[in-house]
């Protein structure tokens, strides 16, 4: 083995590589159960792409056959039941994963100076994963899909100018039909997640270059030994490698018990009406989307003029992408040192957990009112975060880590 790695190492720099990201890679020791999520978001990306290539062998992108290329996966493949099931259940647990990791970057100030990059790198991430749950939620063409697709390729439409010629050619044609889907399938199985897989490895570079954050929100880096390595760090692996398997057991636990027991999750994962083949004459009673998506369109409907509310839904996607800029504070990044920043992140997770409850519930004036409420604190979040930041009181932060 050692002759099979020295002649590798001869032409791929495999050992160095190794030892960078794992073995000398020095991480702060004081890590808690929030860094258990990105390598989660990296495990769960893998069984997307695994899974997504086994139905592709058997999914047909038209618009006559699509749904039932997804019945025959069901039925009649072997095994098809599964490759689906973990699919679409992964599909969500990407986002709870990916939602709780960014959190994690909202909690212990994971987007301040040195890791800008980091963060946008990360934010682009997220948005590239809305695009790809976009396409690949129409891809089965239930009832639901189809005009999940007809609602999104509207909302492109009313963009000014260029938005009839992009929602034409998302489309393909006048409406949802065979031409989208090959579209959307190129763009699902294809280009996005070829793009993800890039923004990854600039993440993690990104990562390995600046070093992780901690619950502290202390540079590691600036307290160094006689032989230069982080006092407070301890080595990737074998620490938390074996920490991160843990996390990986209890998350494929959680897992199995959706995937076999509650796939569906009440029509939370999978809509009910996404059982009944697309039809262009039958709109379902309400159309909602993803409930990982719920939130932006409660924003969405909370506005009466629909360009003004593609406008604040844009600017809503696009507001935690200015965080390393917004947050000014100097003394301290975490919120363990941060009293009042802490309680308007838990405004802001409480405002986004009650607009997503709303954007997941049938149109309704009596829900309009929380939803203006939700946005206006939403948007009030990053519009003060420049002015409080700089006055809000903090605790005294310690030169090292706290365990």
């Amino acid at each position: 083995m050692s002759r099979v790695l020295a002649w590798i190492d001869r032409r791929f720099p495999l050992s160095r590589l190794i030892r960078e990201s794992m073995t000398e890679y020095y991480a702060p020791k004081n890590f808690n159960f929030w860094y258990f999520f990105g390598s989660l978001a990296l495990l769960v990306f893998a069984m997307q792409v695994i899974t997504g290539i086994f139905l592709l062998a058997h999914y047909q992108p038209s618009a006559s056959k699509a749904f039932d290329s997804i019945q025959t996966i069901m039925y009649d493949v072997k095994w098809g039941w599964l490759i689906r099931y973990l699919h679409t259940t992964g599909a969500s647990f990407f986002f709870i994963v990916i939602y709780l990791h960014m959190l994690r970057g909202y909690l212990y100030g994971s987007y301040r100076k040195p890791r800008e990059l980091l963060w946008i790198v990360g934010f682009v991430i997220y948005v590239c994963l809305m695009a790809e749950a976009y396409f690949g939620y129409v891809l089965p063409f239930g009832n639901m899909s189809y005009w999940g697709g007809e609602v999104i390729t509207s909302i492109v439409g009313a963009i000014p100018y260029a938005g009839s010629w992009l929602a034409s050619l998302a489309r393909g044609g006048f409406g949802i039909g065979t031409a989208t889907l090959n579209r959307f399938m190129a763009f699902h199985a294809v280009l996005v997640p070829a793009l993800l897989g890039l923004l990854v490895v600039a993440h993690v570079l990104a990562l390995h270059e600046t070093g992780s954050n901690n619950p502290d929100g202390i540079e590691i880096r600036e307290h160094l030994g006689p032989d230069g390595k982080p006092l407070d760090g301890i080595p990737f692996h074998p620490y938390y490698t074996v920490k991160d398997i843990m996390g990986v057991g209890v998350f494929l636990i959680a897992l199995s018990l959706v995937v076999f027991y509650a796939p569906t999750v009440h029509g939370l994962f999978i809509e009910t009406y996404n059982y009944i083949p697309a039809n262009p004459l039958q709109t379902p009673p309400d159309v909602t989307p993803a409930w990982y998506l719920a939130p932006y369109y409660a924003m969405l409907r909370a506005i009466p003029d629909k360009k003004l509310g593609i406008l604040v839904l844009f600017l809503a996607i696009a507001a935690p992408f200015f965080l390393p800029w917004l947050d000014r504070n100097p003394r301290a990044k975490s919120i363990r040192y941060r009293p009042v920043y802490l309680a308007m992140v838990v405004v802001l997770v409480a405002c986004l957990l009650v607009l997503g409850w709303i954007g997941m519930q049938p149109a309704s004036p009596a829900l309009l009112p929380p939803a203006r409420i939700g946005l206006a604190l939403y948007f009030l979040f990053f519009a003060s975060l420049p002015f409080v930041s700089r006055i809000e009181p903090t605790r005294p932060v310690p030169d090292r880590l706290r365990m």
